[in-house]
């Protein structure tokens, strides 16, 4: 154990030194968008395995993010770039300049939270209050940001690779419309239904954005879909959850090419030689009460997965696991790959169906309802699908 004085911040770097590590890696969680936690890595002299933390800065801050993607010629969502006036009038006349509704969003958000929305004059400075409040206790940061609330938009992901010498490239879409409160379900890879010449000539920009920002590692750019248009919500400066269905289709591996990266490597691709084959899907596996999401903890009695063909199951989970209460309730990723998405969503199907856990509830059934839905059968639902699916499956009380 570290000294007594020691400050607690240097506790990582120090048991890290002590197990013989040369580089951390930090996952998908929160410390991997943490720029001072990145540069606490580097100065112990540890590789830190992801962007430089002035770009995880930069694009952790929404604010600033939306400001370097405009100078990148990305299209963002209608609101300003710049901090909010603090005249509750002024602030207003932004607002009726944008048009109702609205969404005040937290300037250093993340994860859903520290979002809402505001359709009408009256609510604006209230909301206001209560997510300044939420974002200084949830992210340290009490800055919000105001920008036009797109009423039936699709959340599409564009992925980057980006090496330290100049070079980057992207490797395709995700369509990661299908949430509830903000928190992803499910995810499929390429979306379904945007003209491929659109995607390209996104993807370019977000390739160019990389550059002007010195960005280097994997990153993804996430955007509202509507209306034949793109617009740039934020940029998540670490791997995805869901970076599988990129790996299925491309047949790229994304933690190899961050380690690659990270070693000083330059890019072995270019954007030539990245085609998107078939179609994959990944469901989120987590211990919850399927109708009530309330997290399910308890101890796994049986586990047995689905493998064969184009199935791949990522976890830590196995008979005798103990699910504990403190962390998120995700046990298990789901994916599978297709030669169309048809195929794809069949063997998705029979995925879950050979999909064993007992002991705990999860939420299998869940995803066996999204995939027997006509509407996401056919493939581009909006971001409000799941929940309006949800409502209309909910119970009705007896009058």
């Amino acid at each position: 154990m570290p000294p007594a004085s020691a400050a607690p911040r240097l506790f990582i770097p120090y048991a890290a030194r002590v197990s013989g590590a040369q580089a951390i890696h930090p996952g998908y969680g929160f410390l991997s968008e943490n720029a001072a936690f990145a540069e606490r890595v580097e100065a112990a002299g540890l590789v830190w395995i992801g962007p430089p933390s002035a770009s995880i800065r930069t694009m952790g801050d929404k604010v600033a993010a939306k400001r370097a993607m405009r100078a990148a010629g990305v299209p963002c969502v209608p609101g300003p770039d710049g901090p909010l006036p603090s005249e509750p009038e002024a602030i207003l006349a932004v607002a009726r300049e944008i048009g109702w509704p609205v969404i005040v969003k937290a300037a250093g958000g993340g994860g859903g939270r520290g979002m809402r929305i505001v359709p009408r004059e009256s609510d604006l400075l209230q909301a206001l209050q209560l997510t300044r409040e939420e974002a200084r206790r949830a992210f340290g940061n009490p800055e919000v940001y105001i920008e036009k609330f797109l009423v039936h938009p699709r959340h599409v992901e564009i992925q980057v690779l980006c090496d330290a010498h100049g070079a980057a490239v992207w490797l395709g879409s995700r369509d990661c419309s299908l949430q509830r409160r903000h928190q992803k379900v499910l995810e499929e890879s390429p979306a379904p239904g945007i003209n491929p010449a659109l995607l390209a000539e996104i993807g370019e920009r977000c390739v160019q954005a990389c550059r002007q920002i010195g960005y280097r590692g994997v990153g993804t750019f996430e955007f509202l879909f509507e209306n034949g248009a793109f617009y740039f919500i934020e940029m998540n400066t670490r791997l995805q959850v869901e970076h599988t269905v990129t790996e299925m289709t491309t047949g790229i591996d994304l933690v190899q090419q961050q380690l690659r990266v990270a070693r000083g490597e330059p890019l072995a691709l270019a954007q030539q030689d990245i085609a998107s084959h078939g179609h994959a899907l990944e469901c989120r596996i987590n211990a919850e009460d399927p109708a009530s999401f309330v997290p399910a903890p308890g101890r796994v009695t049986a586990w047995s997965v689905p493998g064969g063909f184009g199935v791949r199951v990522d976890t830590h989970v196995q008979a005798g696991y103990r699910v504990p209460p403190y962390y998120d309730s995700m046990i298990a990723k789901l994916i599978v790959h297709g030669a169309s998405r048809a195929e794809a969503l069949a063997r998705m199907r029979q995925a879950l169906a050979e999909m064993r856990v007992e002991g705990i509830q999860t939420n299998i059934p869940l995803h066996q309802a999204i995939l027997d839905d006509t509407a996401f059968g056919r493939g581009g639902v909006d971001i409000h699908h799941l929940e309006r699916l949800l409502d209309a499956r909910a119970p009705r009380p007896t009058p």
